[in-house]
């Protein structure tokens, strides 16, 4: 590799790293051409890029890109592929599923959402971490999940407000209570 070709490599990864979100830093040494392909076709299949860089232009990025990636400078030892990807838990799923076959590759550390996380034996959290919209859905159906008890009282109860108070009177939750206190309000100014 020439001197501009070094420079040319150092910008690239630098600008990568600059914008980069969910970074993996595995080591693939050892897998055959076959492996090496289908550990591809996997990445890409899940929009996972994965390419193979040298650790000196590496380091050289890192220190360029403004961000603090801790302890990842200091596993640059040995092959090192880089694993871009949108979602924090995706290239972990793909490594754990890759290794029912093989025992590469291996994770040396990853940067998540500023996160770092260092050593083969984080496998297991990366792959149990959340994707925004993953967790996103959970607070939609966890709000949701009042406001359908609400919508079940007033169909069951036929509509009356007493019929919907009585449903409701034995959950103690904050909307319930709210009900109950309009409820005597409007009550109290019809009297």
């Amino acid at each position: 590799m020439t001197k501009e070709e070094k420079i040319l490599e150092i910008e690239n990864l630098t600008t990568r790293l600059k914008d980069v979100k969910n970074l993996y830093l595995t080591d693939i040494a050892g897998l055959n051409a076959m492996e090496t392909s289908s550990l591809r076709r996997a990445c890409f299949k899940a929009g996972i890029k994965l390419s193979v860089v040298k650790n000196t232009l590496l380091e050289r990025a890192m220190k360029n890109s403004g961000k603090d990636f801790g302890e990842l400078k200091d596993l640059l030892k040995g092959n090192t592929s880089l694993m871009f990807s949108e979602s924090g838990n995706g290239p972990a799923k793909i490594i754990k599923d890759f290794r029912k076959k093989s025992d590469k590759p291996i994770l040396k550390g990853a940067f998540i959402e500023e996160s770092i996380y260092v050593g083969d034996d984080q496998i297991n959290n990366l792959v149990s971490i959340k994707s925004k919209e993953e967790l996103i859905g959970e607070i939609i159906s966890i709000l949701q999940s009042p406001a359908k008890n609400i919508i079940s009282a007033l169909k069951s109860g036929g509509g009356k407000v007493s019929g919907i108070l009585k449903s409701l009177y034995g959950k103690k939750s904050r909307i319930v209570i709210c009900i109950q206190k309009l409820y005597l309000k409007f009550i109290k100014q019809i009297l």
